[in-house]
């Protein structure tokens, strides 16, 4: 089995309340969504549905908030903001009346720690809210015959702790198309 490297942070949940940074990048970092001429990001088609399917994420997972985002020519930036959660319950960690009640929808409970024992996307968190996002816009590609789109295998997230610091990539996000030629993504 081959080593991967662990990129998210050990024992977090990433399906409780917080602001993450997040990067995805297409596969090769491929320039799939658009140009950027005279520091203005220009969209092509898969990248003006980027932009749509990003717009949508609220709609689909009520507990997020969307604060700036940037579709750039081959990656995409995005502050996921998790709020309000009320958290998935594994069946092993509870007994029959509460599992009752949560299948039923009238639990009482505020905050049930999550168990995630074999790797399963937990519903809700960010890894869900991103692969969502990237199997929706890769149907989507695949629906509108731009079969050869494809994303980079995983995202890379940063925890935002502080007012200063979630101002600051807010201000990195708006002002990246602009500093594209020096972006480490530049191809």
């Amino acid at each position: 089995m081959r080593n991967r490297k662990i990129i998210r942070k050990q024992n977090h949940d990433y399906s409780s309340d917080g602001w993450y940074f997040v990067s995805i990048c297409t596969k090769d970092r491929e320039c799939c969504f658009g140009r950027i001429i005279n520091d203005v990001m220009h969209p092509n088609t898969i990248g003006k549905q980027a932009n749509v399917f990003i717009q949508e994420i609220c709609n689909h997972f009520p507990h997020v908030e969307l604060g700036k985002f940037v579709v750039m020519p081959n990656h995409i930036h995005i502050i996921v903001g998790i709020v309000g959660t009320r958290h998935v319950v594994s069946v092993q960690a509870m007994d029959t009346e509460v599992t009752n009640e949560f299948k039923n929808g009238v639990s009482e409970l505020d905050h049930v720690v999550q168990l995630n024992q074999f790797g399963k996307t937990i519903p809700g968190s960010l890894s869900a809210i991103i692969g969502q996002f990237k199997s929706t816009l890769t149907r989507w590609c695949r629906a509108n015959d731009y079969d050869s789109f494809a994303w980079q295998s995983r995202f890379h997230d940063h925890m935002i702790r502080t007012d200063e610091s979630f101002e600051r990539i807010s201000e990195y996000v708006e002002n990246n198309p602009a500093n594209w030629i020096t972006d480490k993504f530049h191809r």
